[in-house]
């Protein structure tokens, strides 16, 4: 099989509107280099959020109308799409992922007893990243306002460890677990080639969060 090369943004766009012609649903999409899941999908009623390697933007029309096929029906077989995967995995990255040393249990918060807890009470616990405390040490000023981060490619979010101390209240490192694991229900959203961080439906769901309004005036006064 012979696949044609295109321009990253091009091929992007072009896929997420052939994708929804073929299967009639609204579709966002997440590109990843993930080697161990090159395809999944979740429904939200008449939409289907994709995460889907980079290999699939050069896919040929049987792969396509099978991943549409395929999102109407998951019940189907899927031939062209477990071909397409084996004849293209000279495209995986053969980057040896770096060891992550996890570490949940801080001086003050234990973040895995955190990240239940939020799981439990806005996602019924749905959500199934890792979590782990930042590396501390030098060279780490520069992050001194990323609070929390979450890697796509691993699953993993990762908390400032700034905030494990007394001085910073349970609800505020509550709150930024929330938003890190928000990242990783949502996903990064492409509407015509563009992404969005942070959507509509990013901020509507922060703001509920409990107690949005108190944090974020917390870290207004003292971040």
């Amino acid at each position: 099989m012979h696949q044609l090369s295109f321009q990253f943004q091009q091929n992007e766009k072009y896929f997420r509107s052939s994708i929804e012609q073929l299967s009639g649903k609204n579709v966002t999409i997440v590109i990843t280099d993930n080697t161990t899941s090159m395809l999944s999908m979740k429904a939200h009623g008449k939409s289907i959020s994709m995460r889907i390697h980079r290999m699939f933007l050069s896919a040929g029309s049987e792969v396509m109308e099978e991943l549409a096929l395929f999102m109407k029906n998951g019940r189907v077989e899927t031939p062209c799409i477990r071909e397409f995967i084996k004849e293209n995995r000279h495209l995986l990255k053969k980057n040896k992922a770096r060891k992550v040393n996890i570490k949940t249990e801080g001086s003050r918060y234990n973040l895995l007893e955190i990240f239940h807890s939020v799981n439990r009470e806005y996602f019924n616990g749905q959500v199934s990243a890792s979590i782990t405390w930042g590396s501390k040490g030098p060279g780490r000023a520069a992050a001194r306002r990323t609070l929390g981060s979450y890697c796509a490619e691993n699953n993993m979010i990762r908390i400032n460890p700034m905030l494990d101390n007394r001085g910073v209240p349970k609800y505020f490192v509550e709150f930024i677990v929330y938003h890190e694991m928000l990242h990783a229900q949502i996903g990064i959203k492409v509407h015509q080639s563009r992404r969005s961080i942070h959507p509509k439906e990013f901020k509507k769901r922060e703001k509920m969060f409990k107690q949005y309004d108190r944090a974020i005036e917390w870290e207004k006064k003292r971040w």
